[in-house]
């Protein structure tokens, strides 16, 4: 396992997604308090459930899980609709994330071992949730959607909530396909290629590619993207938007692995954070022209 790079751009990350997930969760449970308190109940107790799961199966650590379980619960509570479902909220493919990269992670843990890029067995660090979910969390709450609505170019126009959050699954579908076209394509990509060289690399190496494993990728994208959709009650452009972002964000993790993270420049936290960041916005000048 590689030390990770940089550790004060994984805490800058932590330190701007965490307080403001809180915040955002906070505020909501005490205005959907004066609800139907199922609402809050129905948010909080699923989430800690997944924080305290990943946990136990060690695919995460204690202060990783606390980090998850919080943005779980900001992320379902930004997207909560009526008739009201936990399922019929973000809850449903910010779990299929965690369930991708769960599997993905032990698909040939052995051979990854050997090769040293193995993932820890305490499971991900606090950062990295943050760095994988961050983007998704913080595009979703009220004070951004509003912001985004107001805009004044196309979108402002035509522009609707729950168009908008094409954005945060877009952010949650590259999360799940950068995961795992990673882990698929270390074990069954064969010897991967530089994405800016095509040149022969070793797997596990910062911009390498394999086809295999971006067409696991690929599908991993879709499949968060088919899940929200359904969650949010999209259509098809939703999907098409919500995938569409996610496999730009795939190519474009890999683009910067292979030259700012290759130089030294970033770490691989702010990759990922980049990555779903480039995700959402992708998806969001989609939203525009199709509009």
């Amino acid at each position: 396992m590689r030390q990770e790079k940089l550790p004060w751009q994984s805490k800058l990350i932590l330190l701007l997604v965490l307080p403001l997930a809180a915040t955002s969760m906070t505020l909501d449970c005490i205005a959907w308090w004066g609800e139907p308190q199922a609402i809050v109940l129905s948010t909080l107790v699923p989430s800690v459930l997944l924080g305290l799961l990943t946990w136990k199966v060690r695919a995460a650590t204690p202060a990783a899980a606390v980090t998850g379980a919080v943005i779980t619960a900001s992320l379902m509570l930004s997207t909560t609709t009526f008739p009201y479902s936990p399922w019929h909220t973000a809850f449903a493919p910010t779990l299929g994330v965690g369930v991708l990269a769960f599997l993905s992670t032990r698909v040939g843990r052995r051979k990854k071992e050997r090769l040293g890029t193995a993932e820890a067995r305490r499971g991900r660090s606090a950062s990295q949730i943050a760095a994988n979910l961050g983007v998704a969390a913080l595009i979703a709450i009220g004070p951004v959607q509003s912001w985004l609505l107001d805009m004044r170019w196309p979108l402002h126009a035509a522009g609707s909530g729950v168009s908008l959050l094409v954005m945060a699954i877009a952010a949650l579908g590259e999360a799940a396909a950068d995961t795992v076209s990673s882990e698929i394509g270390q074990v069954l990509g064969g010897r991967p290629r530089m994405i800016t060289t095509l040149r022969a690399v070793e797997p596990g190496q910062d911009g390498a590619v394999s086809i295999v494993g971006t067409l696991a990728g690929i599908v991993a994208a879709c499949l968060i993207a088919a899940v929200g959709t359904w969650a949010l009650r999209g259509d098809w452009s939703f999907f098409a938007l919500s995938a569409a972002g996610a496999v730009f964000g795939l190519f474009f993790d890999s683009l910067l692995g292979a030259t700012f993270e290759a130089w030294g420049w970033i770490n691989n936290d702010a990759v990922n954070f980049l990555s779903t960041a480039s995700a959402a916005g992708f998806a969001l000048g989609l939203v525009a022209l199709v509009k």
